[in-house]
């Protein structure tokens, strides 16, 4: 899986993946620009920018205009290794933070809306596994015919947090599924005990100020989702052997320096690429995939929020947007350049085979 999505990331942009020619519309200028095609890698910082707007677009368009509240899930650092390890448990710890939430509006009839995304890392690229949530402040109440205002206390809603995981833990002990690090214990007794250590503590539960809308949020998230944990204008220095890149800490915040050996750092970097078709956000509530197309349409309604269309965003625009470059004016008479064509690439498949020529940047017959 790793190596898989290095190569789509090498390969992105080049000829190999196939590309889109242009011609100059003026029949006596003879320019003519070929688009190579990206890779679509959640891995990969160019497609990453084009996925992200587009899903700022969205969102922009499906979320109500309402007050919502950002919410930050951390556990100790102590079970981050068996999350790990354990990488099948991961899909389940969106569901457990969005369910502290729904049992407590739940207690007063209401039904909120709610997204979220998993992180793996820390600003280092540590692995810190935390999940950032939003919720709004009101949801559906009187079956559906009301719109009523609720207030998420943070107290209940860490202890319903912490229960959940330790509750998951223990569960996937005792079916047998969980697999330990080679230092830890893995006896039944002892296992409980570093359990019941750790929720003792007080998990940290972090609400953020309350936003009248959820574009701040948004725009937040769209940053990590759909991009990797380190974007290329962090990278300090390499001369061939040390990494060095930048990264601001949150307990002094002050930006400081990580430097580490090249195979360490391609290492920690790969360790969190998601597995394949896992979902970074999952939607709750009145936003579930399976009611959001009856709820919503209520939703707008009782908030008076007018219907709404996303921006289309075409590569040429995000260009445009991005770097001032319009690739449908010609460069050298600024006539209207027309599409012509598209020259298929090879077969993903096909670029495991050109691994090493593509990370040495060699030709590909």
């Amino acid at each position: 899986m790793v190596i898989e999505s290095v190569s789509q990331v090498l390969a992105c942009g080049r000829f190999i993946m196939g590309y889109a020619t242009w011609q100059c519309s003026n029949q006596q200028c003879p320019h003519e620009r070929r688009i190579c095609f990206g890779c679509k890698s959640r891995f990969c910082n160019t497609c990453g920018k084009k996925l992200t707007d587009q899903w700022i677009e969205q969102q922009k368009v499906v979320l109500p205009d309402t007050q919502w509240q950002h919410i930050t899930f951390t556990m100790p650092g102590e079970l981050w290794p068996l999350f790990k390890i354990n990488r099948h448990l991961l899909g389940k710890l969106s569901a457990l933070a969005a369910k502290s939430l729904q049992v407590m509006a739940r207690k007063k009839g209401v039904t909120p809306g709610i997204f979220s995304a998993i992180h793996t890392f820390g600003r280092g690229l540590n692995w810190n596994v935390h999940i950032h949530l939003s919720v709004t402040r009101g949801g559906l109440f009187d079956n559906n015919t009301q719109w009523k205002s609720v207030y998420f206390a943070r107290e209940p809603i860490m202890k319903q947090w912490r229960y959940g995981v330790i509750t998951l833990l223990r569960g996937a002990f005792k079916k047998g599924e969980l697999t330990f690090p080679e230092d830890a214990v893995s006896d039944s007794d002892d296992f409980n005990r570093f359990l019941n250590q750790q929720y003792e503590k007080p998990w940290i539960v972090h609400f953020a100020k309350a936003t009248k809308t959820p574009l701040k949020t948004i725009k937040y998230l769209g940053r990590y989702i759909k991009r990797p944990p380190l974007s290329m204008s962090r990278l300090h220095h390499y001369d061939g052997k040390t990494v060095v890149f930048n990264y601001l800490d949150h307990k002094t915040k002050t930006y400081r320096q990580m430097t580490c050996e090249a195979e360490e750092f391609i290492e920690t970097l790969t360790q969190h690429i998601p597995e394949k078709g896992f979902r970074m956000i999952r939607y709750y509530g009145f936003l579930a995939n399976r009611v959001r197309n009856t709820l919503l349409p209520t939703v707008y309604n009782l908030l008076n929020q007018p219907k709404r269309n996303a921006l289309k965003l075409t590569f040429p625009d995000l260009l445009k947007n991005t770097f001032g470059m319009d690739i449908r004016q010609c460069l050298l008479c600024k006539a209207r350049m027309v599409f012509t064509g598209i020259t298929p690439g090879k077969p993903r498949r096909d670029l495991y085979k050109h691994r090493m020529a593509l990370a040495l940047a060699k030709p590909i017959e």
